[in-house]
């Protein structure tokens, strides 16, 4: 199987149905959705989205028999997760199931994308990852226990940045590089 694709994990209320205006109006779901703009508008934007590669599945769809076999699919497509992590993430069934299977099942580097910053200088103090960004890992703890075993690079909500960081071969499965929390310098 080639692992070719993004799998992009976001916080949405549960139960989430996509159909609905509610999804759309959650912050991280819209953010989701600019990434697949993005890809919309330029084709050569390094998007390739992993939940284009099964069916969709509904609100009424049965968690272990639909949903999270669902999810697991997705994942092993992929070359690398995508979390978006921002001030309104939440620890949320499907998002701890993502991450943790995503990391300590399939190894995925992790590129973490904070909506709630737009460049690389507002991520940091003194030259390093500041505590209000460190603190956002305390929101999905299954992240912040598990970014030792993976690469995780941690970047502003900056289209140029995450297009260079998803051509970026040190966060891609086959040819990542070795476990640490990574960050661009200013």
């Amino acid at each position: 199987m080639s692992r070719t694709r993004n799998y992009t994990a976001f916080y949405v209320a549960e139960p989430f149905n996509s159909s609905t205006l509610g999804a759309h109006a959650t912050r991280d779901f819209c953010y989701y959705n600019l990434l697949r703009s993005w890809k919309g508008a330029d084709s050569t934007f390094p998007f390739l989205d992993a939940h284009d590669t099964t069916y969709n599945v509904r609100d009424s769809s049965d968690w272990e028999l639909t949903l999270r076999p669902r999810l697991r699919e997705r994942i092993r497509n992929s070359k690398n997760l995508i979390l978006f992590l921002s001030s309104s993430t939440t620890n949320s069934r499907a998002l701890r199931e993502e991450v943790d299977y995503a990391i300590n099942d399939q190894g995925l580097p992790v590129i973490v994308i904070y909506p709630d910053y737009e460049t690389k200088e507002s991520l940091l103090t003194n030259n390093n990852l500041s505590d209000e960004v460190k603190n956002l890992w305390g929101k999905l703890p299954v992240l912040r226990d598990s970014m030792s075993k993976v690469p995780t690079i941690h970047v502003p909500m900056n289209k140029a940045l995450i297009e260079k960081t998803l051509k970026d071969p040190d966060f891609m499965l086959a040819t990542k590089i070795q476990p640490g929390v990574f960050r661009y310098s200013p």
